[in-house]
């Protein structure tokens, strides 16, 4: 269901980063998707603009100002040309930004213009994702129609136990494969 999609992945400041460039690597040589990557300054304190570029084999975005001379538009060329979009790790932050229509780094700044279907992957210690503001900003992005595909429970960054660890690889590519059943063939055309 993913092969000859396009795909992009915002990555956020969260630890669970490092696992972006295994799913992205699944994504492109298991299932024959094309990806492409936008990164918040954030990102890039926990996974290596470059480590992402060879994953995704196509120029990522960690700038909204860079290239404003040659393609003053880009941010909308590339919302436009996706198929789904993703957001993993999707940080309280971030999400708090989503909720709030912010469009301040590239990754609020794809959501705010792409039409694609949008998955959220939260990733946060247990008492964040347990927060009530966290849960109502949640809801906001249920209501516009974004997908959250749950966190797991288990063994967090600081050592604690509890709910807020991004799902897994598997989870996550099987959410995709889920939401890309529902894309009529002709999106794109």
């Amino acid at each position: 269901m993913l092969a000859g999609k396009t795909l992009v992945v915002g990555i956020t400041g969260g630890v669970a980063a490092h696992y972006l460039p295994e799913l992205i690597g699944q994504l492109r040589f298991n299932y024959l998707a094309t990806v492409y990557a936008v990164l918040t300054p954030a990102a890039s304190r926990f996974v290596s603009p470059l480590t992402v570029t060879v994953a995704t084999g196509t120029p990522i975005k960690t700038d909204i100002f860079e290239n404003l001379e040659h393609n003053p538009l880009e941010h909308i060329h590339l919302a436009r040309m996706a198929d789904l979009v993703l957001v993993a790790p999707a940080t309280f932050d971030f999400i708090g930004k989503a909720a709030s229509g912010l469009a301040d780094d590239p990754v609020t700044l794809l959501l705010a213009a792409t039409t694609a279907p949008v998955l959220l992957a939260p990733a946060m210690h247990d008492t964040m994702w347990a927060h009530p503001i966290l849960k109502r900003n949640l809801e906001i992005l249920k209501d516009v129609g974004y997908q959250i595909i749950p966190p797991e429970a288990g063994l967090q960054a600081i050592g604690d136990r509890g709910e807020g660890r991004m799902a897994s690889i598997g989870s996550i590519l099987k959410a995709l494969r889920e939401t890309a059943k529902l894309i009529p063939k002709t999106t794109k055309e």
